[in-house]
């Protein structure tokens, strides 16, 4: 398996209990967690911590400053964007090996710039129209397994 396999993107993120959960998910599948911008807490955060458990020392995690940059470092990757504001569902994409899944903030989601500019690269998960979102880490589990099933990756 290729390191860096999958790649995890948490763009500005609010919530610490949500970003430990992503963490632990990440350490436990071996992908890559990047948190990008400004976060809605402290790293030191003790909710944070709770829910990463004893995984922090496993995970792969990089805070970078912008989007921006951490294209800029990944020039020929692939960049997907997790919205409600597309029809493009995540099962009709075949995933490659270091794709990297971009999710937004908690309450607003990834800004409408970068939605516009990256059109062809939103993904949604399907949901009722009543509704409004999913939890970020739900969302993030359901679309990082999506790949890990598309790749036939054993764990070890």
């Amino acid at each position: 398996m290729k390191s860096n396999f999958l790649n995890i993107v948490l763009y500005e993120p609010e919530i610490p209990q949500n970003t430990g959960n992503i963490a632990r998910l990440c350490a436990c599948l071996g992908a890559k967690l990047y948190l990008v911008g400004r976060l809605g807490f402290s790293l030191s955060d003790k909710y944070l911590k709770r829910a990463g458990l004893d995984y922090w020392d496993k995970l792969d995690f990089e805070q970078i400053e912008s989007l921006e940059e951490l294209i800029q470092k990944n020039p020929d990757s692939r960049f997907f964007y997790f919205t409600t504001k597309t029809d493009r569902v995540y099962t009709n994409i075949e995933f490659i090996q270091g794709d990297f899944l971009v999710f937004g903030p908690e309450t607003r989601g990834i800004p409408e710039d970068i939605l516009e500019s990256n059109k062809n690269s939103c993904l949604t998960i399907p949901m009722k129209k009543v509704t409004r979102s999913l939890n970020l880490s739900n969302s993030v589990a359901i679309a990082a397994y999506e790949a890990l099933r598309q790749f036939n990756v054993r764990l070890e």
